[in-house]
């Protein structure tokens, strides 16, 4: 039986096998579909504390990868589908018909932006599709940008981003937002803002290089389409947790499947705990994922000495 694994290969997940592994627990680490997570997708990354001239995504992801096998870190590359409780720990089952037995979990598993559907959206992302200004929005300085969306979040997307962009488009389906009030007044009053209201991208237009040029909209309404020149696309439709292989666990999460955590990184089952954006549903930042994998590594370690 395993002392600890680690669901997901984010900065929450490899620092915590980091972690665990300094501590000579010999972590196992499944990796899941999407090894690295999002910040594969990711091309330069420049508020990562420690890089002054930047680092781009994969790399930052391939060395902290490299750090945790270099202190013991096993991976295997297996998703899980269901964990059970079982005498002593937990018993993962994965996707290639694999079970793996352990005393803890740490669930590092990230959450999925949401995205429209369009036909190139997948090749797009990190080249003029992005879910994140913070992450992304200085590389688009004195250029058109868009932020699709009606919520709080695509408001204050859209409000950081007139710190960079000659002109921000605020594209919604509807005629007002559905933010608070409060964001709502904020975006509006932007002057580098201009609101697209009744309206929904319907095509991502790329140059011969593939990278984006346009947007086509179409009028909710009337069904007219229209263009407009961007270059980057910002989509704040809200993300979705990887939490659906928790079902039946006894894990609770929030009504938009966030794991809620307490006392720290612990979940509602002792024994498994959980660290980065599938419980962080505010600051969703390498950072903030990264330090709390670290939280969730020391509380796991401290959860089995206290119960050897």
């Amino acid at each position: 039986m395993e002392n600890v694994i680690i669901i997901g290969t984010g900065c929450a997940g490899w620092t915590a096998a980091i972690y665990t592994a300094r501590a000579n627990l010999e972590p196992l680490v499944l990796a899941g579909e999407q090894p690295g997570g999002q910040l594969t997708t990711t091309t330069e990354v420049e508020n990562f504390p420690g890089f002054p001239e930047g680092v781009m995504g994969p790399d930052l992801m391939m060395n902290m990868e490299k750090q945790a096998a270099r202190f013991g870190t096993r991976v295997q590359y297996d998703r899980v589908d269901a964990i059970e409780k079982i005498e002593g720990g937990f018993r993962l089952k994965g996707m290639m018909g694999n079970d793996y037995e352990t005393k803890t979990v740490i669930i590092a598993t990230g959450a999925s932006p949401r995205h429209l559907g369009l036909p190139n959206e997948k090749e797009l992302i990190g080249h003029g599709l992005t879910s994140c200004a913070t992450c992304d929005g200085a590389f688009y300085a004195d250029v058109p940008v868009a932020v699709i969306g009606g919520g709080d979040s695509a408001a204050e997307e859209a409000t950081f981003l007139t710190r960079f962009a000659s002109k921000v488009y605020l594209i919604h389906r509807r005629e007002e937002l559905r933010a608070s009030k409060i964001m709502s007044d904020r975006v509006l009053a932007q002057e580098k803002v201009e609101p697209l209201w009744n309206s929904q991208v319907v095509e991502y237009i790329t140059d011969d290089e593939g990278k984006m040029t346009k947007i086509r909209l179409q009028n909710t309404q009337d069904g007219s389409e229209y263009e407009k020149d961007v270059k980057c696309v910002f989509v704040a439709i809200g993300h979705v947790p990887n939490t659906s292989f928790l079902e039946g666990a006894g894990v609770e999460c929030d009504e938009n499947g966030y794991i809620l955590q307490k006392n720290g990184t612990q979940t509602s089952v002792e024994g498994i705990f959980a660290a980065g954006d599938v419980a962080d549903h505010v600051y969703r930042q390498a950072i903030t994922a990264a330090g709390n994998g670290c939280a969730a590594a020391l509380d796991a370690e401290r959860y089995l000495a206290e119960n050897e």
